[in-house]
């Protein structure tokens, strides 16, 4: 006989319970998938006697090394050194004693676990990883820059402050705890905010329904190409990251070179919307947004833009739409997306199903993933620049923090539906159904084979969230008519927010044709020759090579219901 699962469930429901308490003292790490891990590295270093010789030779070689380094000082050449520590070990007295031998221990602690203590065999990969990554982060918890005994930069300055940076410093640390305790400390009135000088790009909100709302921007010239252009942003941000400041949004550079641009605005999710799933954000965002824009500008095929998992999401939509012989796409660009999940970076690290278990019952009980607990993940991804730099910069030298728009764009995080979230990292990310044919739509799976308009696809370079080999990867399965892919130089935002005019930036791009052999991302990075400017411009030009005559300007969508007459930004972006 069967058991009763209505027997089974308070069981089950305390299981959930006691994990979301646990989930609160781990950073939402599982204990039992670093336990799984931390054992599998034990175990077989334990039983591989000569990993155990390499362990230990390694490092009697790099303690000698360390100690000639000592007593043998030297200026480094630019970008001599380990780990990640390099561009913080610039000032002079990190030459002298006694924080050079700080220095030197702490640089041969990081190469010895990186290519010794991690380097055993029989492994499984993901655990090695893992592992690797764990003991980066302890080895920054004692790094000498990071504390003020051993910083010769940090004992300068509070010398010639008189501690007054201290001062400072702790006055930072109790107005940010008593943030985080929820007390109503009063902020500095920021140098940027949506609707002052971020996401001013003039427009109205033309439609709304509970998930989103659909922005249609108001033009600047007194043409326009025929074919619009419909933004599908992540819905982990804010849409503005794409309309940050004048000087580089991406909606205002496209409106004044004469194109009909609509933007999804995604609502932030609370508890009501628990039971939202990744279909519905198909149909009530990517289809319906498709739909309203069609009837702004009849008869004319949409190109279609989606960012990071907005990408994702509009893959599976134009996917869906092609099997279904529904071809009011255009073209298809990809910004930072996936398609593949099996080379998905160090995200990969917070996946597993033991870890994807735990998390499942942490925002069960909340209804949404919070965002402070996918801060959590990032922050630790980039544990210096987020949390070390910060320790360091505000509570120890006593600097306020400055916010460029960049950066306040990403401090306003917003929540994932738990329903959606669940199905998304597992389905998408652990199982990879959609690049293998396994992901449903409607009842029936949906393929990127089925795509066939031309792609545009952009590719930071040192994007740790959307790795570019990942990305290329959509060459694999693709038989699209062409797919252009981008490299560009950057992160996985600033990589994308690349403005014509932006000192530094520089970019490899190359078009595949449908027929042509695959190329693998090594060679392609040896072919593809390097162009310095921004990567907007000849994306500018291929979506005017498709994107018909010059025509008088549509009129602004005016839909009943929610939604009419509202100015962009509209009200969405405001929900916290």
């Amino acid at each position: 006989m069967k058991p009763d699962r209505r027997q089974t469930r308070p069981f089950q429901e305390l299981d959930s319970l006691w994990h979301a308490m646990q989930g609160r003292w781990t950073m939402n790490f599982s204990p039992v998938a670093t336990g799984l891990a931390f054992s599998d590295w034990l175990l077989h270093l334990a039983n591989s006697p000569g990993s155990q010789a390499a362990l230990w030779s390694g490092l009697f070689g790099l303690t000698t090394e360390a100690l000639s380094e000592r007593v043998r000082p030297r200026v480094r050449e630019p970008g001599e050194g380990q780990g990640r520590s390099v561009c913080r070990f610039d000032d002079p007295l990190w030459s002298e004693e006694p924080f050079l031998s700080y220095r030197v221990l702490y640089e041969k602690g990081c190469l010895w676990w990186e290519h010794y203590a991690t380097d055993v065999p029989g492994m499984k990969p993901r655990h090695k990883v893992f592992i690797s990554f764990l003991g980066r982060q302890m080895l920054e918890l004692f790094s000498p820059c990071n504390h003020l005994l051993t910083n010769p930069e940090l004992l300068r300055v509070t010398g010639e402050e008189g501690g007054a940076n201290l001062v400072r410093g702790w006055v930072n640390l109790a107005g940010d705890l008593m943030r985080l305790g929820g007390a109503p400390v009063p902020e500095t009135d920021p140098q940027y905010k949506v609707g002052r000088n971020l996401a001013v790009t003039q427009g109205k909100v033309i439609y709304r329904n509970r998930l989103m709302e659909l922005i249609q921007y108001s033009p600047s010239t007194e043409e326009v190409c025929e074919n619009p252009v419909l933004i599908i942003p992540a819905w982990i941000m804010k849409y503005y990251i794409l309309d940050l400041s004048a000087h580089n949004s991406m909606v205002k550079y496209l409106v004044d070179q004469g194109h009909t641009v609509f933007m999804v605005s995604w609502k932030n999710p609370g508890y009501e919307a628990r039971d939202t799933g990744l279909e519905d954000y198909i149909e009530l965002g990517v289809m319906e947004a498709v739909e309203k824009v069609e009837e702004v500008v009849p008869e004319q095929k949409v190109h279609a833009v989606g960012y990071c998992l907005g990408g994702t999401i509009l893959a599976i939509a134009a996917s869906a739409m092609a099997r279904d012989g529904d071809d009011r796409l255009k073209s298809l660009t990809m910004l930072a997306a996936q398609t593949d999940f099996t080379e998905a970076g160090e995200l990969m690290l917070f996946i597993g199903h033991a870890q994807l278990s735990f998390l499942e019952d942490i925002i069960r009980f909340q209804g949404y993933l919070d965002t402070g607990q996918m801060a959590g993940a990032f922050q630790l991804l980039r544990s210096y620049d987020l949390i070390w730099g910060k320790w360091v910069n505000r509570y120890l030298k006593g600097e306020q923090e400055f916010r460029n728009d960049l950066m306040t764009w990403n401090a306003d995080a917003t929540r994932m539906p738990s329903r959606m979230h669940s199905r998304y990292l597992r389905d998408l990310f652990l199982n990879n159904d959609f690049f293998e044919g396994r992901f449903r739509v409607k009842g029936r799976p949906v393929v990127v084979s089925d795509i066939h308009v031309p792609v545009f696809i952009v590719a930071p370079e040192k994007d740790h969230v959307s790795p570019w080999t990942s990305v290329y990867k959509f060459h694999l399965s693709s038989d699209a008519r062409s797919v252009t892919f981008v490299l560009t130089k950057g992160g996985h935002n600033a990589g994308i927010v690349s403005e014509p005019g932006h000192e530094g930036r520089s970019y490899r791009i190359a078009t595949a044709h449908e027929g042509q052999s695959y190329v693998p991302p090594g060679h392609w990075y040896h072919d593809a020759p390097v162009k310095e400017g921004s990567w907007w411009v000849d994306w500018q030009k291929w979506l005017l090579g498709s994107s018909g005559k010059k025509v008088t300007p549509p009129v602004m969508g005016c839909f009943s219901g929610e939604g009419d007459g509202c100015l962009a930004p509209g009200e969405y972006v405001f929900g916290k």
